[in-house]
């Protein structure tokens, strides 16, 4: 039995990446909430409002015998715009950044090659502006935060924006889904 790997991810609101990896095949475990801020145990409303400097992500529990770092790596940069700066789509501020916070020097080492080759292929139109950061505290969101797809799937913000990028995972990695 493999030790299992955390990998901590920001790429907008955090309802649309749980609800993706939650249904990835290695994904033992996602949890929303929070990273890279300098307030402690910051609240929802104040993140949001902007004022602590915290980006909403997901910490990610998985087996890397079953998923790599660089399959959940390449699902992220599909379901998810790397080239807007503080912004996917409607969620406008900082908490919604794309970043990839590094847990060790083979994560950091592979984002960063990822990255550059993604550059070199010009596989999107406009520059990344995905940051690689050292992960620092996480805090998990509030309980009504955590499996909000799944226990919400009829609402409106579920339906126009985390039900799509579940249909581009599901189109672009089926054989990757539970």
């Amino acid at each position: 039995m493999s030790d299992k790997q955390i990998a901590t991810l920001a790429g907008g609101c955090f309802w649309c990446l749980e609800a993706v990896y939650e249904q990835m095949r290695g994904v033992e475990k996602v949890v929303s909430g929070y990273i890279a801020g300098e307030k402690p145990d910051p609240t929802y409303e104040a993140v949001c409002g902007g004022n602590t400097g915290h980006a909403e992500a997901v910490q990610i529990t998985f087996d890397p015998a079953q998923v790599t770092f660089g399959e959940l790596l390449s699902v992220f940069f599909t379901i998810h715009d790397p080239t807007t700066l503080n912004r996917q789509g409607n969620d406008k501020g900082s908490q919604y950044r794309s970043a990839i916070y590094f847990h060790n020097e083979d994560q950091r080492a592979e984002a960063a090659e990822l990255m550059l080759e993604l550059r070199k292929q010009h596989i999107f139109p406009d520059p990344l502006v995905t940051e690689l950061v050292s992960a620092s505290t996480f805090y998990p969101a509030e309980d009504y935060h955590q499996h909000y797809y799944a226990n919400h799937p009829g609402q409106g913000y579920c339906q126009f924006v985390v039900a799509p990028k579940l249909a581009k995972f599901k189109q672009h990695f089926e054989s990757k889904m539970k």
